[in-house]
């Protein structure tokens, strides 16, 4: 029996809305549509939509009228965080140099690295014109300013994932990851969420207690997209197998289990760039698969997922309410939920 997928579930508990954002999705799409190709509007077409549905979700568990739809400028919101999302995406496929995405060629390797440069730009800057053509209140209006925040450290977070050096203490190691995880991953996270709340006119402590739901959760996914790399490297979208170990990327499960190694042990002779043959690479990921490093990296995740669930406290009990809880949960025991015979692009949750 399949497990039931709490994205889906939670789409379907908001009814109408999806039609909503996906008709202002194509609509957000349409100035720029003789500049996208087929692999661009796939792109859309795919993934779960998490963080449209996060927005979405956290307006309606706020909001003070259940069965009214939506205001339209949350609707807005939520296509410009799509849009944001999918122009990381693309630059982050350009610096990974990523062959596909979602099991079908990347932007960047279909048409050329300064094409797909432009098209992710252009993305951004549509998501921003998208957003602060939405606002309504002064309110509001600062929520422009924050997602143009938002964007800076998405960039800052990228940036500051290029600066490798394994050669740093542990302690110093583990904090700069945080820190850009935080940056890339978690600040959109919590931003749709504080976003949605804000939009549904909730309260301050509402809105703050819930754009740190957001925020954990975000860390939570971060942690175990890096955990995927060597559980299910076949199941992420978007990058080969052990694609960090390749890159010298300091996740998090490489850097808990470097201290359990030897200084001369594959595993730091990789890191450090000195092997990067196939074998050793090999060797590596299963010394990090075997190591309390792994696990000790997914009980950080667990620990970011209850965080976050007791942010919700402050939101009515109820069904929505009920559907956040059980995507954040989700977001952890993915990776020993799926089977290894699933499609990878089911499997990935983007």
């Amino acid at each position: 029996m399949n497990a039931r997928d709490p994205l889906s579930d939670a789409w379907s508990l908001l009814g109408g809305e999806r039609a909503r954002f996906d008709a202002g999705l194509l609509d957000a799409l349409h100035p720029q549509r003789r500049y996208l190709t087929e692999i661009e509007r796939a792109t859309y077409r795919g993934g779960k939509k998490l963080r449209p549905l996060l927005l979405l979700l956290s307006a309606r568990m706020c909001s003070a009228q259940e069965d009214a739809p939506l205001p339209a400028k949350a609707v807005q919101a939520a296509v410009s965080l799509e849009m944001l999302h999918t122009a990381t995406l693309i630059h982050d496929d350009i610096i990974d140099e990523a062959a596909q995405r979602r099991g079908a060629p990347s932007t960047a390797a279909a048409r050329g690295t300064k094409t797909a440069i432009l098209i992710g730009d252009l993305q951004f800057v549509q998501a921003i014109r998208v957003f602060a053509a939405s606002v309504e209140t002064q309110r509001d209006m600062q929520l422009v300013n924050h997602v143009l925040d938002v964007g800076f450290k998405l960039c800052c977070g990228e940036l500051d994932e290029l600066d490798i050096d394994p050669t740093r203490s542990i302690d110093e190691l583990r904090m700069r990851y945080f820190r850009t995880i935080d940056r890339k991953t978690a600040t959109l996270f919590g931003f749709a969420c504080e976003a949605g709340a804000t939009l549904a006119d909730a309260g301050e402590r509402t809105i703050y207690a819930i754009s740190q739901f957001g925020w954990n959760v975000g860390r939570a996914f971060q942690i175990m997209d890096d955990v995927l790399d060597f559980v299910h490297p076949e199941a992420l979208a978007g990058k080969g197998a052990h694609a960090d170990l390749l890159a010298q990327r300091m996740t998090l499960p490489i850097i808990l289990a470097l201290p359990e190694f030897e200084p001369d042990h594959v595993l730091h002779c990789v890191v450090r760039g000195e092997s990067t043959d196939a074998e050793s690479i090999a060797a590596a990921a299963r010394a990090v698969t075997d190591s309390a490093g792994l696990m000790r990296a997914y009980a950080l995740a667990r620990s970011y997922t209850i965080l976050a669930i007791g942010q919700l406290n402050l939101v009515p009990a109820g069904p929505h309410r009920d559907a956040a809880e059980a995507i954040a949960y989700h977001v952890v025991d993915r990776p020993f939920l799926a089977s290894p015979n699933q499609p990878a692009a089911d499997r990935a949750v983007a």
